[in-house]
């Protein structure tokens, strides 16, 4: 259940493993694999380069010390292997993410859709499960709607893997209670910080490569890439904050105060001295022209105006106090957070199908015999940079592996 990444590669992989089974492919809408196609603006980030599933797990805020057996089994070499042996090659970006070599999130989805094809999987789209049912002989009995969906009588199956996705509504989630599985509620990850009274708002696609984002009164903190946006600040830093911190920021109403530190190379004990000499070898240098560490003109511009600092001010002409406000707004620039993005912008969930009853080794339900889950329908969730498709390959590959040995047996 589910034509997404997890429900494709656990179709693929049971399919692969016993030929003899007859594997259905359900995907209630008429897309398929919808988030594939569009993750990493069209590129699809496949995967991390991480050397070992130690190194793998640390990037899951949900999920991590759970996942480091499942990673041991089937991990990122295998999921580079595992599209190798389909044409696709993938290559490593400098921050570790892994693309396609055809920048195309259409050479991935074709290579799913092909291994589906050739291993004999069938693929029903506008077909949705309103009700799952286990047989008391073994077995589920599943009942259709959709355009798709069987005329006559429910959908009998001898096992089912569910690769529903994540869903921000806890409502959404009351099939899986009805078969005794208990819900972390669901909350939105990876969003980006909405800032309505930016003092940054006429610095849109400002970008800086390394900043430190810190939620003041709280221990959330992340460094990384940050974006300027038209509603606020976005990039790696911010969403992986966010992710870190899902539930928390999802408690304070995403309502508070983010401070943005622009060069987390320094601190202040290392700053002030640095201006201090920097002053007396620039005396004659205008502050808010002459951009330093690196930062863009705009950005710096901005940050000199914020501390009141006039456009023709030399450093040697520069107030103590004028000097003091911008190495504070260098070091912890407030920016007054009033909310995230809505959730169509959003690609994870955090919460889910709680872990303690499920078999991390095949995925099967440790309450329901037979009924298997992958992705992001079970409490775990990754950061930004392909962590979240590693962990839908990885747990599609298991069950849909597991199924095929339950149903050989």
């Amino acid at each position: 259940m589910g034509g997404g990444a997890a429900g494709f590669f656990g179709a693929i992989a049971c399919a692969e493993a016993n030929p003899d089974l007859q594997v259905l492919l359900l995907e209630k809408t008429g897309k398929l694999l919808s988030k594939v196609r569009v993750s990493g603006g069209g590129r699809c980030n496949v995967t991390h380069a991480c050397e070992s599933p130690a190194q793998l797990v640390a990037h899951y805020p949900r999920g991590s010390k759970q996942l480091k057996n499942a990673f041991q089994q089937f991990g990122v070499a295998d999921t580079i292997a595992w599209f190798a042996r389909r044409g696709v090659t993938l290559k490593t970006e400098a921050d570790g993410r892994m693309f396609p070599t055809t920048d195309s999130s259409e050479t991935i989805a074709r290579a799913l859709e092909d291994a589906a094809r050739q291993a004999g999987v069938r693929i029903l789209t506008n077909a949705s499960v309103d009700e799952i049912q286990a047989e008391e002989r073994g077995g589920f009995s599943l009942k259709l709607s959709g355009a798709n969906a069987p005329l006559h009588g429910p959908l009998l199956a001898q096992s089912v893997l569910i690769a529903t996705g994540g869903n921000p509504k806890s409502a959404n989630y009351e099939w899986l209670r009805a078969l005794g599985h208990a819900i972390a509620e669901p909350v939105p990850s990876l969003f980006t910080f909405n800032v309505p009274e930016s003092p940054l708002s006429e610095l849109m696609g400002v970008s800086v490569p390394y900043a430190r984002v810190v939620l003041a009164g709280e221990k959330l903190q992340y460094e990384g890439p940050l974006l300027v946006t038209h509603w606020g600040v976005s990039g790696p830093a911010v969403l992986k904050l966010s992710a870190w911190g899902a539930r928390r920021l999802s408690e304070l109403g995403y309502v508070g105060t983010a401070l943005i530190n622009w060069i987390p190379a320094h601190t202040e004990e290392t700053l002030r001295p640095w201006l201090q000499q920097f002053r007396q070898e620039n005396g004659k240098k205008t502050v808010a022209s002459n951009p330093q560490f690196g930062l863009p003109q705009r950005l710096w511009r901005n940050l000199t105006e914020q501390a009141g600092i006039g456009p023709e001010t030399r450093w040697s002409d520069l107030p103590a106090k004028a000097q003091n406000r911008l190495l504070e707004l260098l070091l912890r620039s407030p920016l007054a957070v009033r909310g995230k993005t809505t959730y169509k912008e959003e690609f994870v969930t955090c919460g889910g199908v709680v872990l303690s009853e499920v078999d991390l080794k095949t995925m099967q339900s440790r309450r329901v015999p037979g009924l298997y889950f992958a992705g992001e329908v079970l409490d775990i969730d990754g950061i930004t940079g392909g962590f979240n498709f590693q962990a839908a390959w990885t747990t599609g590959f298991l069950a849909g592996q597991a199924m095929a040995l339950r149903n050989l047996e």
